[in-house]
């Protein structure tokens, strides 16, 4: 994006990015911090859900090199996790997002993604459940099976993307990134760079926008995007994604089924040997971001609080950022967004998540698992 392009985006954006007073310290945030847990290379949690779970507390955390663990946060004990697949370690691949089915209560069913090696030095994620066995001994997911993978297999180590959320349609949405390959995005021959959807055994979900196209692409329920480190669905139903751009042109986006997202077509940032992508613009066939950071902020999760323990915070994003070390807050308002707040929390943040009790917990990619609370005001 050129200068002149990038002043003039900067003003249209400016109520929505740049508000005055939107940066603050944690010190001042807020919220309190207190540590729980600490770990080596942490990626992503869930908690337990459902009144069946012996351990309403319990959490599951993963670590990019290949372990799972079973967390209590009241107090941060923590149990590592048996039966979890092999999985490839290199560059940003590794054990990425862990997911309690929505029926755990019943079938205590936990989804994993995870970067698998293929041939000639390629390798792709994959998605997985098994069953977790929480009786005495070691916690250990038994049975299991891989159900979906990124196709195809490429070599490189970056944009594996692979987070998972489950919709109020009882369905499986899952992204899968580009692989920093670009031009995927675009293909209807491959599911990169894509947002899919799925049922819980991995099979493409009926009704799916490109089903008519056959093969693969009837996996897909959005297409032309590069590596989409956030999802969640909001109260009302819709879905939000946040996505990494290139050199700037970080992304929240409103997933609407059928959409193309621009990538590697259209971004509001540049490539990162300075070449210019044509910025999002009216007309161009593209749907464009709801919200986007200049410079970047490497936003690598994507929370929609539904708690009641931050006041005025129910509906609203909370979003982790890796290179801008920031917790940001996003205000949403049916299919509109407005940004809020911004935190420095001094340290990567890789993943939120909400807690039954309405506390909001963040894993820092430096290891610590911590708890944010209302700070009382006196």
């Amino acid at each position: 994006m050129s200068r002149g392009v990038m002043q003039v985006a900067g003003l249209l954006m400016i109520a929505a990015c740049s508000a005055p007073g939107a940066t603050s310290a944690a010190k001042d945030a807020p919220f309190k911090i207190a540590e729980v847990a600490s770990f080596s290379t942490p990626w992503a949690m869930d908690f337990l859900p459902g009144s069946g779970v012996p351990l309403t507390n319990a959490a599951l955390v993963s670590e990019r090199d290949g372990r799972l663990w079973l967390v209590d946060v009241r107090n941060g004990n923590k149990q590592g996790v048996g039966g979890v697949p092999r999985v490839h370690v290199a560059g940003q691949g590794g054990l990425g997002d862990v997911v309690a089915d929505p029926d755990f209560a019943g079938n205590r069913r936990v989804y994993l993604t995870f970067d698998e090696a293929g041939p000639n030095g390629t390798s792709g994620a994959a998605l997985g459940y098994g069953t977790l066995e929480l009786g005495e001994g070691q916690p250990r997911l038994t049975g299991f099976r891989i159900i979906w993978r990124q196709q195809p297999k490429v070599q490189g180590d970056g944009h594996f993307s692979h987070r998972i959320a489950f919709g109020p349609d009882g369905l499986l949405y899952l992204t899968s990134g580009e692989r920093q390959k670009f031009e995927p995005a675009q293909d209807f021959d491959g599911n990169l760079g894509k947002v899919l959807r799925l049922t819980k055994e991995g099979a493409p979900a009926p009704g799916n926008p490109f089903a008519a196209r056959g093969g693969v692409a009837a996996q897909f329920w959005t297409i032309g995007h590069r590596n989409l480190l956030g999802l969640a669905f909001a109260p009302d139903g819709r879905l939000w994604e946040t996505e990494m751009g290139p050199k700037g042109g970080d992304e929240l986006n409103l997933i609407v089924a059928g959409k193309n997202y621009g990538w590697p077509r259209a971004s509001n940032g540049s490539n990162y040997d300075g070449s210019d992508i044509p910025d999002h613009k009216p007309g161009d066939g593209y749907e464009p971001p709801k919200l986007w950071w200049n410079p970047s902020i490497s936003p690598a999760g994507l929370l929609i609080y539904t708690g009641d323990l931050f006041k005025g915070w129910k509906g609203d994003a909370i979003i982790p950022a890796l290179s801008g070390e920031a917790l940001i807050r996003v205000v949403i308002n049916g299919d509109q967004a407005r940004k809020a707040d911004q935190w420095d929390m001094g340290e990567r943040i890789r993943a939120a998540d909400q807690g039954p009790d309405g506390a909001i917990y963040l894993l820092e990619d430096g290891g610590r698992l911590l708890r944010l609370t209302p700070r009382i005001k006196p």
